[in-house]
C-alpha cells in the first residue's frame, strides 16, 4: 500500500472553511486593504504637508534612543557635509516604501498620527524656493528629533572635505591662497623674464590670487551661493 502525500494547502483551506465562508474572508481583506490605503494616503498627505509641528505624542517608552537626536548635533553634521534640514515637503525625491512602513509601525505602536516631518539630505534633492542620502525624521519636542528612515546611498568619503572651505570665510580665503600658489608653481620660469626672482614668484602669485578670488566671488554672488551655517535650515536657493 502506497501512502499517498498530505497537501498542506488543502488541509489549510479545509480548516479555514470550517470556520468561515470565502465572501466573509474577501469582505474581511477587502476591508483591511482600504483602511491600510486610505492610512497610507494620509502619511503622504503628511509627507506633502508645510506642516511645522514641533512634537509628536511618542510613547517614551517604545523609542530607540540611539535614534533621538537633538537640532544642535543635526546642525552640525549639515554645516559638516553641506546638507539642508527642510520640510519633508520640499523633498523632490520619492520616499520609499519601507520609510511608509515604518512610519505605519509606529503610528501603531504609539497610537497616534505623525506629523512635521523632517528630512536632512543635500540641496540638490530639495526642491527649493528662489531668493545622495535623504534622513527622514519626526519631531519628538524641546528641539528633538527621531529618526524613522535612511535610504539611498552613502555620502562621498570626501564630501566633508569639499564641503570644508564653505564653512567660513577663512577657510575659503585659505584654500583660494592655497589653489594660488599651486597655479604660481606650474608658471614655466622665464616666461616673464629671462631669470626668474623671489619678487617675480609673488607678483605672479598675487596676480593668481586676485584672479581666482574674483572668480569665486562672481560664482558665489552670481549663483547666490553662502556659507554651509546660513543655509543649513534654509528653504530658499539663493539663501
Amino acid at each position: 500500500m502506497v501512502l499517498k502525500g498530505t497537501n498542506i494547502e488543502h488541509k489549510l483551506q479545509k480548516i479555514r472553511n470550517k470556520r468561515s465562508d470565502s465572501k466573509q474572508i474577501l469582505a474581511e481583506v477587502q476591508q483591511i486593504l482600504r483602511e491600510d490605503s486610505l492610512k497610507e494616503a494620509k502619511i503622504a498627505d503628511q509627507l506633502g504637508s508645510k506642516n511645522n509641528t514641533l512634537n509628536n505624542n511618542f510613547d517614551f517608552d517604545l523609542l530607540e534612543t540611539d535614534k533621538i537626536f537633538h537640532i544642535d548635533q543635526i546642525k552640525e553634521i549639515c554645516i559638516e557635509y553641506r546638507l539642508r534640514f527642510l520640510n519633508s515637503s520640499y523633498f523632490k525625491g520619492k520616499i520609499p516604501q519601507e520609510a511608509i512602513s515604518k512610519i505605519k509601525h509606529l503610528e501603531t505602536a504609539h497610537n497616534t498620527e505623525l506629523k512635521g516631518f523632517k528630512i536632512m539630505a543635500p540641496s540638490k534633492l530639495f526642491k527649493l524656493e528662489d531668493k545622495d542620502d535623504p534622513l527622514l525624521f519626526a519631531p519628538i519636542g524641546n528641539d528633538y528629533f527621531y529618526l524613522i528612515h535612511k535610504w539611498g546611498h552613502d555620502l562621498h568619503p570626501l564630501r566633508k572635505l569639499f564641503a570644508w572651505p564653505f564653512k567660513n570665510i577663512a577657510n575659503l580665503v585659505m584654500v583660494v591662497l592655497l589653489i594660488s600658489y599651486l597655479v604660481t608653481l606650474m608658471v614655466p620660469e622665464g616666461l616673464f623674464s629671462k631669470k626668474s626672482t623671489t619678487a617675480e614668484f609673488w607678483i605672479i602669485y598675487f596676480f593668481m590670487f586676485k584672479c581666482i578670488a574674483s572668480i569665486v566671488i562672481f560664482y558665489g554672488f552670481a549663483l547666490g551661493k553662502n556659507f554651509n551655517p546660513a543655509i543649513w535650515k534654509s528653504k530658499y536657493f539663493n539663501a
